[in-house]
């Protein structure tokens, strides 16, 4: 009887362990499901939310009147007293395009040149200030007209994605993103946008004086017996364009610094402006369970957070894609109104070593003991964002099934 009851509690303390342990794994398998489920969701609604904007609108329809939603937005300052009520009609009216510009106050007799030209075409301007100084700017006699945005240590592409979406700039026919450090004494933005209408352009920019000391790409320096060209040739270099090559850079591209977008192809560009994404990995994490002797393996999912791909590279030689047809015809460089790129941005130059390491990614920090050079960081850093944003796009093209490439192998890199 003494063996029969002690074999009965053996039994039982053995389901108790197994039940225990059964409880555990349930409680592990929900915890980590939860953990996957608020992460996949973190990861899915940022990368594929915004393609659905169209979608909130119409919830909107649903629960609100008709007539009272809003879809759209703009960037025109409103008056607040009634005197001038009528004069701010009259300029939203008027102000059909947009120039938008990353700024430092190192450049600003620079800046002030080019918006004088801009804003006497009745432009509306916008100033993204990535040194977070405002206020020096007050004693320009524009700068009470124009929007200006603050965030430290910013790229413009940083800003674009954030403040110009396609549904606040709507109302402009033209939006020109450019950088801070071109010369426009060549230039007439009334004139320049004359003739990409003419030719048709959705994406374009304004060729380049050939002794500018920033030329990266052949096809942006300036044809002075053209008014505008589409592609390039040049049997030298790494690069060769002949009349056979279809893609970027010698045909159908326009370099990042000074892009000027028509509305429909900025609906486009600014979903390719890549912002923070998670991905995720296996691990496998020990877990020791009941007994000493016996060890379980689980695999959980850990987040891996990327930085946002704010210095543009890679992105420019995608910018076809949104031209609205065939890109060798919509996309163009602008002879007869070029410009000078000076190449003295100040973005970065100013910020101190410290701070450039805590921006770069793992992959781009300097070793230990030497001293880092914020410009050469940064160039450092842009290419390791050109490889990711080329790797990005591969995959993307992968998972989706139903895509097919217009320009399948056109691309020269």
């Amino acid at each position: 009887m003494r063996t029969k009851r002690t074999c009965g509690l053996l039994l039982k303390m053995k389901q108790m362990q197994i039940m225990g342990f059964l409880c555990i794994l349930m409680l592990l398998l929900v915890y980590m499901t939860t953990i996957y489920y608020h992460y996949h969701q973190e990861e899915v609604e940022p990368k594929f939310g915004p393609l659905h904007f169209a979608e909130d609108s119409r919830v909107a329809h649903m629960v609100l009147p008709r007539g009272i939603v809003e879809a759209s937005s703009d960037l025109e300052p409103r008056a607040l007293t009634a005197e001038h009520i009528s004069k701010s009609k009259v300029s939203v009216e008027g102000s059909r395009n947009l120039l938008a510009m990353a700024v430092g106050i190192e450049q600003k007799g620079n800046v002030d040149e080019i918006i004088r030209m801009f804003i006497s075409e009745n432009f509306t301007i916008v100033l993204f200030h990535y040194d977070d100084n405002v206020d020096a700017w007050w004693d320009l006699g524009w700068s009470k007209d124009a929007i200006h945005i603050v965030a430290h240590s910013q790229t413009k592409w940083w800003f674009a994605k954030r403040f110009l979406h396609p549904d606040v700039v709507s109302i402009y026919d033209y939006i020109f993103l450019w950088d801070e450090d071109l010369g426009v004494q060549n230039f007439r933005p009334a004139r320049y946008l004359e003739i990409v209408k003419v030719e048709g352009l959705e994406i374009s920019q304004p060729a380049l004086d050939p002794n500018s000391p920033g030329i990266h790409h052949r096809i942006t320096v300036r044809n002075r017996r053209n008014r505008v060209h589409r592609r390039v040739y040049q049997d030298k270099g790494r690069t060769k364009c002949s009349e056979e090559s279809e893609g970027p850079p010698c045909s159908g591209f326009v370099e990042g610094m000074a892009p000027v977008f028509s509305r429909r192809a900025w609906r486009c560009v600014w979903y390719l402006i890549q912002v923070i994404i998670n991905l995720y990995r296996n691990e496998k994490i020990p877990f020791r369970l009941l007994q000493k002797d016996i060890v379980f393996e689980i695999f959980i999912q850990c987040v891996v957070w990327q930085n946002d791909l704010v210095l543009g590279w890679g992105m420019d030689m995608k910018f076809g894609y949104c031209a609205q047809g065939d890109r060798t015809n919509n996309v163009g460089v602008v002879d007869s109104e070029y410009l000078v790129h000076l190449s003295t941005q100040s973005l970065g130059s100013g910020s101190s070593p410290k701070k450039i390491l805590r921006a770069l990614s793992p992959s781009q920090k300097v070793p230990k003991g030497r001293v880092a050079n914020p410009r050469v960081q940064l160039r450092r850093e842009s290419t390791y964002e050109l490889q990711v944003f080329m790797e990005r796009w591969e995959e993307a093209v992968k998972e989706d099934k139903q895509w097919v490439d217009p320009y399948k192998q056109t691309l020269l890199v």
